[in-house]
């Protein structure tokens, strides 16, 4: 079954009194939502008791989780302890998946701006085969690694690379974050023709049935030369892209991905968004 959520906590959420992110899946499940990627951007900190905690109350709420790892990953540095650093990174982020019993990290590739992007791409594929090894060997092989197409050009993290990615092992889902892919693409999503020549590339690369279970990034979001420059709200509609144009495709292919909203602030209710756009055209289309 195809689910959404927010990344991280609403504003509202610690409007409404609310302090700990145990609190949240049942908060989610409340508003009709059935998903939660917990933050470790800026590090693992999350404590095996805490964590253990988020688990059992998404388990009670039937909430789908995920975690982002630290953002600071960096697995195509040129420097050799940055890379071996990323593996660690990964490996912490995947024990407190275990914890919270988790199904699936998401990981920021890094940089290629010191590196061509072919040997970027190659440094990645490295640790990433690496990691799978250390991650099988301490039996968190169950826990899905899911690299994200990345929002600006000095990153190493186009569709296609993540693509490439993705065969190293089966069990590598992609993270599709459209919002990074329209900001990379100077706009490049304005249409539903749009989104199904995505939903192609990624078909073509690793399969229907692979494809049909992705994992999603959606928001609206601001951009320049570079890229990405900052997400924002649903409400703020002179940025792109638009999930009515996403919606039709994951009906019409009968896809059910993991869809987690990283808008500022409002995450939750617009991730509530996309699920109402959604089953709207369910509703239609079936």
């Amino acid at each position: 079954m195809i689910k959404f959520g927010p990344s991280g906590n609403s504003d509202s959420f610690y409007e409404q009194g609310y302090k700990s992110s145990s609190q949240m899946p049942a908060w989610l499940a409340g508003m009709g939502l059935d998903a939660y990627e917990y933050s470790c951007t800026k590090g693992v900190n999350v404590g095996e008791a805490t964590a253990t905690e988020i688990g059992r109350q998404a388990k009670d709420n039937n909430i789908f989780l995920s975690i982002h790892a630290p953002y600071y990953i960096n697995m195509s540095s040129e420097e050799e302890e940055k890379r071996e650093n990323s593996k660690r990174y990964i490996l912490e982020t995947l024990r407190a998946a275990k914890w919270m019993d988790a199904k699936r990290i998401v990981v920021h590739t890094g940089s290629c701006s010191k590196v061509g992007r072919e040997t970027a791409l190659k440094y990645a594929l490295q640790i990433l085969q690496e990691t799978l090894e250390l991650s099988d060997a301490a039996g968190y092989g169950d826990v899905h690694i899911c690299p994200e197409v990345l929002g600006k050009h000095n990153q190493l993290g186009t569709i296609e690379e993540v693509m490439e990615m993705c065969k190293v092992d089966e069990r590598i889902i992609p993270t599709i974050d459209f919002g990074h892919v329209h900001a990379r693409g100077l706009g490049r999503l304005n249409s539903e023709e749009d989104f199904a020549a995505v939903i192609d590339i990624i078909e073509n690369s690793i399969g229907k049935e692979r494809t049909r279970n992705i994992h999603c990034h959606f928001s609206r979001i601001e951009f320049s030369k570079g890229g990405e420059k900052r997400h924002w709200n649903f409400s703020d509609r002179q940025y792109g892209p638009e999930f009515e144009h996403l919606a039709p495709i994951l009906v019409k292919r009968k896809m059910e991905p993991v869809i987690i909203c990283e808008s500022r602030g409002m995450m939750a209710e617009d991730a509530l968004e996309m699920k109402r756009l959604y089953l709207q055209a369910k509703e239609k289309y079936e």
